[in-house]
């Protein structure tokens, strides 16, 4: 296995940070973005500091808000001038709101597309110009089950960002196999433990219909839904299995690299409607003689 220089966005916690962990301690050379890394962050990286030196892998962080243009520049340029290179690119960062779609302000729809969505545009736009001059490189995208298969209430921002997500990676993966860059999207279930996802869910602004939401006809239905999803979760579910299935696939051939993986303990039926879409897109690109845009090219 040759060794990589990966980015891993939003690695302050969950699967971030444990996808920075795995791929660390699998050989490569890591660098765990996060922002406020001297303010609010300041003991997160000193953490992975220190289990980096116990562990004797080469686990770095680096200051990059996938919110601003400058930051990920910035980050993205201290990566190529610190590592001599970047490989990889785990486009992990994200946040989840939960609540009555009505009650989220254009404004609070806004932030969930700058961070999910925009996010990886900012990041993409400072590192490709690497990648594409390399001729060789991964991006893997985290992206949600949600965007396919059941979608239950009371998350709808969240689950349109991940959906325009998702669609951007179809594309992008189209867009750059010529220059010889791969494309994973991760695609995992529901996990309502072992992470923050659930725990750190942002809350619409606007009290006054979240009340009337639930003084109405909808009055129990987000309790329900929360405990529907956690009761569909197995017990044995792992969250790191999303971290393990990255680090198989950054360990992978090149041109061997699959373009879904699917972790999803509770079975929402994301895969399933996944390979049809992916089916067709696949005949699409034959029916129109753009075939060789669904594989990577192999440049010397």
């Amino acid at each position: 296995m040759s060794k990589s220089i990966i980015l891993v966005t939003g690695a302050s916690s969950g699967f971030g940070l444990m996808t920075a962990k795995a791929l660390a301690e699998a050989g490569h050379t890591v660098y765990a973005s996060m922002r406020e890394t001297k303010g609010r962050n300041a003991p997160q990286v000193a953490a992975v500091a220190a289990w980096a030196a116990e562990q004797k892998a080469d686990l770095r962080t680096v200051e990059l808000d996938v919110q601003s243009d400058a930051s990920a520049d910035a980050g993205i340029a201290h990566i190529i001038a610190d590592g001599g290179r970047l490989d990889v690119i785990v486009h992990n960062a994200g946040h989840m709101v939960f609540g009555p779609a009505e009650a989220f302000t254009p404004d609070q729809f806004i932030q969930q597309y700058n961070v999910n969505v925009l996010g990886a545009q900012r990041v993409n736009r400072a590192a490709l110009p690497h990648l594409r001059r390399q001729h060789k490189g991964l991006l893997v995208w985290v992206g949600s089950s949600s965007t396919r298969g059941g979608t239950p209430p009371f998350l709808g921002p969240y689950f349109a960002a991940k959906a325009a997500m998702d669609a951007l990676a179809v594309t992008y993966s189209t867009e750059l196999a010529l220059w010889g860059i791969e494309t994973t999207i991760m695609v995992p279930g529901a996990f309502t433990k072992g992470t923050n996802h659930f725990a750190h869910s942002g809350k619409p602004s606007d009290a006054v219909r979240v009340a009337e939401y639930e003084a109405g006809p909808y009055a129990g239905i987000a309790d329900k839904a929360l405990k529907g999803l956690a009761g569909q979760e197995p017990a044995d579910a792992d969250p790191s299995e999303v971290a393990r299935q990255i680090v198989r696939v950054v360990d992978a051939p090149f041109g061997k690299r699959p373009f879904r993986v699917h972790v999803d303990p509770s079975q929402d039926g994301a895969e399933i409607v996944n390979g049809v879409a992916d089916r067709m897109r696949r005949e699409m690109y034959r029916n129109i003689d753009l075939e060789n845009l669904l594989h990577p090219a192999v440049i010397a």
